[in-house]
């Protein structure tokens, strides 16, 4: 008997259903198993019944076993949706780093509502008289939020997009009836460059010009960008993004540091405080940290960015 799922994307921009697509065969050997009761990214579905006769009063989603959400909760829409998904749906999965953690959009937590409406509508680049919309779009909530902020989640699957190899093992274990296996080191300890612990950089760099490192080098041979002296959140960023392929993470084998998408490496860090940590334990000055608030430009949910914060 095929598993009832129910997908939902709020606050997102649908690369974790993407993700989902990017299982490739993986996905078309476990879809006979699921049945796919809800999910707009795809299929239409109307909240307040499929007639628009008008005589559904409330936000309506088919029961199901399991739901996934991509996205953080910013409008009361978002909101309704997420409690929805919560009542009708027995396993809650938050999908991505912006429904674990908030994702880029918490961001705009440095700012208030009047700010941010002030920025997008009265600024050099628009009409200064123009007006922000008002009762034709859902209110805004006074922050982006994290899912769990919000509702009761289950199982978190991090990522900017999630790993596909992580969403399969999530899918499969569910439908196998145990607990999924998912990665909990950090980058940093799944990175394979070459740690001296010596000639450290006393300040960061900015990210101006290519790593030292020998086009063709296999990335075991190049030092560790932090050594470098570059921002690489490796140390307080959760690993995954290899997937199981044992490559190394994505962003040191294009050369560039880590920038963090996949959240701090424990559920509830915080990885602008850990990362001043891991600063200081290099020998770094934290204080040659340009933008403090860039450390948690994937994780500002869950009240760590806020308004007034400084730049």
């Amino acid at each position: 008997m095929a598993v009832k799922v129910a997908s939902e994307w709020l606050n997102s921009c649908s690369g974790c259903e993407i993700a989902i697509l990017n299982l490739g065969e993986t996905l078309l050997s476990v879809l006979p198993h699921l049945d796919f009761v809800h999910i707009p990214v795809l299929m239409d579905h109307k909240y307040f019944g499929q007639t628009g006769a008008g005589d559904v009063h409330h936000l309506e989603i088919p029961e199901a076993v399991v739901g996934l959400v991509s996205g953080g909760i910013r409008n009361q829409e978002h909101l309704e949706v997420a409690q929805a998904m919560r009542q009708s749906c027995q396993v809650l999965i938050a999908l991505g780093t912006c429904a674990t953690h908030g994702g880029i959009p918490s961001l705009i937590n440095q700012f208030g509502n009047e700010a941010l409406l002030d920025r997008y509508y009265h600024t050099e680049t628009t009409d200064a008289g123009a007006e922000a919309p008002g009762d034709s779009l859902p209110p805004l909530l006074d922050h982006c939020y994290a899912l769990d902020e919000k509702v009761k989640v289950d199982l978190y699957l991090p990522g900017c997009p999630p790993h596909p190899d992580q969403i399969a093992e999530a899918i499969t274990a569910l439908l196998e009836g145990r607990a999924p296996v998912l990665p909990t080191k950090s980058v940093c300890d799944t990175c394979p460059t070459i740690r001296h612990g010596k000639g450290k950089v006393p300040v960061l760099r900015r990210f101006t010009q290519n790593a030292d490192y020998q086009p063709g080098q296999p990335l075991s041979e190049m030092r560790c960008l932090l050594e470098q002296g570059y921002l690489c959140m490796g140390p307080v960023t959760r690993a995954g993004c290899a997937g199981n392929c044992g490559e190394g993470p994505r962003c040191l084998i294009a050369r560039v540091p880590c920038r963090g998408c996949f959240g701090p490496v424990q559920r509830d860090g915080n990885q602008l405080l850990d990362m001043f940590n891991a600063l200081a334990s290099n020998d770094i000055d934290f204080t040659s940290v340009i933008d403090p608030s860039s450390m948690l430009r994937f994780s500002g949910g869950h009240g760590l960015l806020r308004e007034g914060c400084k730049r």
